[in-house]
């Protein structure tokens, strides 16, 4: 079969690689679609993977089209998303069911191969069905649907709520559409460029309530302070930002991968001290196979809702071409908000 082979840092090829044989629990899947997630650049061009060679990509969906031993055959030629979290079922987290706080987990893409090839195994608990009404594109979208409605659950606005989301890619999209779909009116957007703007203005945004950098410093609109902030960057001065925009006991829900070393100054300190601020985080996602999983949620919004996240995509790539997305979303030559391998046809 044919698979980007992360080789080493920065030394990632298109090649042919052994197709994969299922063991037992798992099944194979034939890939349809796979997105490029922003922490796929660091581990290509920056920090590597965990092991190497390995195959990348974690943000994928696809066809089922072997079963190993103990797989429920059922689950043949069904169209299924991945989660790519693989729990011990263990640890203590796994065992009051919080598999996103495994602490001896593998991962799809990082620690086991992924998504960018025609094949890949994974756990048959890690796939779930998809209605015909539901495309590959929307469902390998299901990964960083799942991880914007973990952190709008983590942080629990009311709808009364001012709330900020600061930072728009992918996952701040997201959040945007997520938190419009759940009724929340006071939105908030800070972004930094243009094509951003565009985005949110098409979701429904009201220009008025979309800001460049810091011009939101002063204040929502009316001075007033923001109940809940969405930290969608990881950088230090946008945290201490967030911390002087909340309101007294005001949340700042953390939800960027950090860019570096994140310090405090003593002013901000004193401001989430004496302001009661609750600094709260949020990683990855819930999938239990209960009905009210993250994961769940988010597919039957895509599946019973005008809810699109499809529209998000603004650059599809075939799987030769895929390495193009990884060197544009390095280099940033244009913009860009999801970039989609679609194969398999």
């Amino acid at each position: 079969m044919k698979a980007y082979v992360l080789q080493n840092v920065g030394d990632i090829r298109l090649k042919e690689a052994e197709e994969p044989v299922p063991g037992d629990g798992e099944v194979v899947v034939k890939v349809r679609a796979c997105g490029i997630c922003g922490s796929d650049i660091p581990r290509i061009f920056q920090s590597g993977a965990h092991r190497m060679p390995l195959i990348p990509g974690h943000e994928f969906s696809g066809e089922v089209v072997g079963c190993g031993k103990g797989a429920d055959a059922r689950l043949l030629y069904k169209r299924v998303g991945v989660f790519p979290l693989i729990p011990c079922r263990e640890c203590a987290a796994c065992r009051k069911g919080i598999y996103e706080l495994c602490r001896n987990y593998s991962y799809l893409g990082s620690r086991r191969n992924g998504g960018f090839a025609e094949y890949v195994c994974v756990p048959a608990e890690n796939v779930m069905e998809l209605p015909e009404n539901v495309s590959f594109e929307s469902a390998a979208m299901l990964e960083p649907m799942a991880v914007a409605v973990h952190a709008m659950r983590r942080a629990l606005p009311c709808i009364e709520d001012n709330i900020v989301v600061w930072g728009v890619g992918t996952i701040g999209l997201l959040l945007v559409m997520f938190l419009m779909d759940a009724g929340f009116e006071n939105i908030f957007v800070v972004g930094n460029k243009g094509f951003q703007k565009e985005a949110v203005l098409n979701m429904g945004i009201s220009k008025d309530c979309f800001f460049y950098g810091g011009s939101l410093e002063g204040g929502c609109p009316g001075r007033r302070k923001a109940d809940i902030i969405f930290e969608c960057v990881g950088k230090n001065e946008v945290v201490s930002k967030s911390v002087e925009l909340a309101a007294a006991e005001g949340k700042v829900c953390l939800v960027g991968n950090p860019y570096s070393d994140m310090t405090f100054s003593r002013d901000v300190y004193w401001k989430i001290l004496r302001n009661q601020i609750t600094i709260t985080g949020t990683w990855n996602s819930s999938f239990t196979g209960r009905a009210d999983d993250d994961w769940h949620y988010a597919l039957k919004r895509i599946s019973e809702t005008n809810f699109a996240p499809e529209r998000l995509i603004s650059h599809r790539l075939s799987m030769e071409g895929l390495e193009k997305g990884f060197r544009l979303m390095r280099d940033k030559t244009e913009d860009y908000i999801k970039v989609m391998g679609v194969w398999g046809d």
